[in-house]
């Protein structure tokens, strides 16, 4: 805490004071406990769970969602003192259960879910505040739940109050909402110490003066100010109620205790994981230490005669709309209640209640901007239904039931598409013929158990099948007998089948019917043009995020006894071409050779006609582009041992055209690329200048030869034709008029 923070929670804690009081006092009201019990816990959510809590934006204090519990719980009870206890042994449960670590509930809660609650809160901030900024105030300010206890309901009151209109507070709301709206656009808003709700609180009780004076028929009367009951300051402790510990042993006080921090705990984690959401600073709150936090609290509120508490969205949202930095702000919000209590409440009594209206509407909007729908909408049906479904529920029933039924949505289409898409499969072809991998996802259960099934036996006989579960931490017994029965029938039509990844606890064992590695005989049948294509197809892989798993240890134990490369790569040093990954290769696959700026040597058209006799039938010259080796060239850098690289690709310099000096400027990266293209090719007519062996295999189709571009920020390998003997003379004669 310091300076440059509290200039920023003063005038928060402020607002979420002036919001929390008519909350504090109306929950009050509807939960049929004393008044000040919801004042008692406001200041207990204020100071007490403000300064435990590890949370810099959520606000605790008496909760609408706990109302309803209070009331029953106080009928079947039979008197508050003793609901008091109920709400002390709710507080040691809490405290239980964040020593416990019983916070991990909040990760299980899906996004959608939250953010359905956070639209379902501002909707209802909006349908709810619309009586009261029309001065139609038969309900107590902040209750959240459709049917009210006056017997009306959302709807019915917002319809009532079109009848019920009182002037003055309508002036009131929409000189407030202008100025919510448009405070951003003047001056004022660079007074960090006026935030523009506390300006339009201030601008509400000036007004109602000025009504009462000047304009008797805008007179806005008590019924429609806040209304704190007034305290008689030498006897403070008479407002304070402790718990009739004689009835501990009451099975009814338990019962109420454990649907209190039952209650109250998820109400708690629901709200921190929402307003972590909104926090522009994306921190992270703790949910065990919360819960600790929310435990002490409610013990607390059970000893002095509070209400059950909670983290609260509303106040919450006021916070961090307000620009809180710190948890200060929660803190000064429960001194501020505390104050009130005292010295404010003749002062506070002159607050309309429309202007606090219209802070809540325009907090309201911001949960739920049109936006919000937009881009959960653009995620997909099974996003947009469970936060469409969250938020109706949420209206029509209240916070807890409407968050359960979006729960409950959204397992519904998390289960749907789990059965309907329970693993990837792909088809990809490799020097070995087309393989089919199965890949299961990190939870397999029962129900994926038929599309599994489906998708085994659809498969053709003769096909190489890989299930891979190297990714499952669970697999339901049910998918697994399907994989066990799936050998058998694969053996049966011909199908060659690898099972990887199965752990140890499955009591099932993996097993390797083909490895993807090259061997002699399909090797021997693959022509130069087969192999390129094959290159070409890894090299797609590679760039798609596609790449095929190796399971080297098998290609190691296949390899142990001789090797069947089917290609040889002349490439670059640059550490980010090797061959082998960018064409998403095996071991044994391709023969390497590696050298700066590709060029070629006798020592290198002798490891070429080596490779022939290992079996290679392609030769590939890869360039790639940003080629350092390229770059020393064109800057004529020859020192100490470079000139024997750089002044071969001088000759591609020089057919380039580029001069004598490295070129500047934005056309040095196209002069690069276009001298390292030539480059590729110079090195072509070196290889078929050089060995006469090699023209002859090439003549005869048994070698094929062929010059690639590495464009290394697209992962794209340019190829260009294989050379044919007809192209040897033009090669020999003038390799400068050929591109790679």
């Amino acid at each position: 805490m310091n300076a440059t923070t509290l200039k920023h929670d003063v005038p928060a804690g402020i607002v979420v004071f002036l919001v929390a009081l008519p909350l504090c006092l109306g929950i009050a009201l509807a939960s049929g406990a004393p008044m000040f019990a919801g004042i008692i816990s406001g200041i207990i959510g204020g100071i007490i769970v403000g300064l435990i809590s590890g949370s810099h934006t959520s606000v605790s204090g008496p909760a609408a969602g706990l109302a309803a519990v209070v009331l029953a719980s106080i009928t079947k009870l039979g008197a508050f003192d003793i609901l008091l206890v109920s709400v002390l042994i709710a507080g040691v449960l809490q405290l239980v259960m964040g020593v416990m670590r019983a916070g991990f509930i909040a990760n299980y809660i899906p996004s959608n879910v939250i953010k359905g609650l956070l639209a379902a809160i501002g909707i209802l901030l909006i349908l709810k505040q619309i009586p009261h900024a029309f001065g139609y105030d038969s309900n107590y300010v902040g209750d959240t739940s459709f049917a009210q206890a006056n017997g009306e309901n959302t709807f019915s009151a917002m319809l009532n109050s079109f009848s019920a209109i009182t002037p003055g507070a309508m002036v009131i709301t929409a000189l407030s909402m202008l100025v919510l709206i448009y405070w951003d656009k003047t001056p004022m808003k660079k007074i960090k110490l006026l935030p523009a709700p506390l300006f339009v609180v201030v601008l509400g009780v000036l007004l109602n003066m000025a009504f009462n004076s000047f304009f008797p028929a805008l007179q806005i009367l008590p019924a429609h100010l806040v209304d704190i009951p007034a305290v008689d300051t030498n006897n403070l402790g008479a407002y304070l109620q402790l718990p009739n510990l004689a009835h501990l042993s009451n099975p009814d006080v338990w019962t109420v205790a454990v649907t209190i921090a039952i209650v109250a705990s998820l109400e708690t984690l629901l709200n921190v994981e929402a307003v972590d959401k909104l926090d522009p600073h994306k921190r992270e709150t703790p949910p065990n230490r919360e819960l600790v936090a929310q435990g002490v609290g409610n013990i607390f509120a059970g000893l002095l005669g509070g209400l059950p508490l909670t983290s609260v969205i509303v106040r919450s949202s006021v916070n961090i709309q307000n620009d809180n930095r710190t948890k200060a702000s929660a803190v000064l919000h429960g001194v501020l209640l505390l104050a009130s209590v005292v010295l404010l409440a003749p002062t506070l009594n002159m607050i309309p209640l429309s202007a606090l209206a219209a802070i809540l509407i325009v907090t309201g909007y911001k949960l739920a901007k049109v936006a919000l729908f937009r881009d959960m909408y653009k995620k997909g049906w099974s996003q947009f239904l469970p936060f469409v479904i969250t938020i109706a529920a949420i209206i029509f029933t209240d916070l807890l039931i409407g968050v359960l039924i979006g729960l409950a949505s959204s397992l519904f289409f998390l289960m749907r598409s789990n059965f309907r898409t329970p693993f990837s499969m792909e088809q990809y072809r490799l020097h070995i013929g087309e393989v089919i991998k199965l890949e299961l996802p990190n939870q397999v259960s029962f129900l994926n158990k038929a599309t599994i099934k489906t998708a085994l036996w659809d498969i053709p006989a003769n096909s190489k099948v890989l299930i891979d579960a190297s990714n499952a931490d669970y697999i339901d017994e049910d998918v697994l007998e399907t994989i066990q029965d799936y050998r058998v029938a694969a053996a049966e039509r011909n199908v060659l089948l690898n099972v990887v990844g199965l752990r140890e606890k499955y009591q099932h064992h993996d097993s390797m019917e083909f490895v993807p590695f090259l061997d002699k005989v399909t090797r021997d049948n693959l022509q130069p043009a087969q192999i390129l294509q094959l290159l070409h197809t890894g090299n797609e892989r590679f760039r798609a995020g596609h790449v095929t798993t190796k399971y080297y240890q098998h290609q190691v134990e296949a390899t142990a006894g001789g090797q069947n490369p089917m290609a040889v790569i002349v490439n670059c040093i640059d550490s980010r071409t090797s061959p082998e990954i960018i064409f998403d290769a095996g071991l044994g696959d391709l023969l390497t050779i590696r050298i700066a700026g590709n060029v070629i040597n006798r020592e290198i058209i002798g490891s070429l006609e080596i490779a022939h006799k290992l079996g290679a039938k392609l030769i590939v010259v890869k360039g790639h582009s940003s080629c350092g080796a390229v770059g020393l060239a064109l800057a004529n850098e020859a020192a100490n041992s470079v000139g024997a690289i750089t002044g071969k690709i001088r000759r591609a310099v020089d057919d380039c055209g580029c001069g004598a000096h490295a070129p500047q400027g934005a056309d040095a990266k196209k002069v690069l690329d276009q001298v390292a293209r030539q480059n590729v090719e110079n090195s072509l007519a070196d290889i078929i200048e050089g060995s006469a062996f090699l023209r002859e295999k090439i003549t005869r189709g048994e070698m094929g030869l062929v010059g690639a571009f590495h464009d290394i920020a697209t992962s794209t390998v340019h190829f260009g034709e294989l050379v044919k003997s007809s192209d040897f003379d033009r090669y020999r004669r003038d390799p400068a008029n050929l591109a790679a």
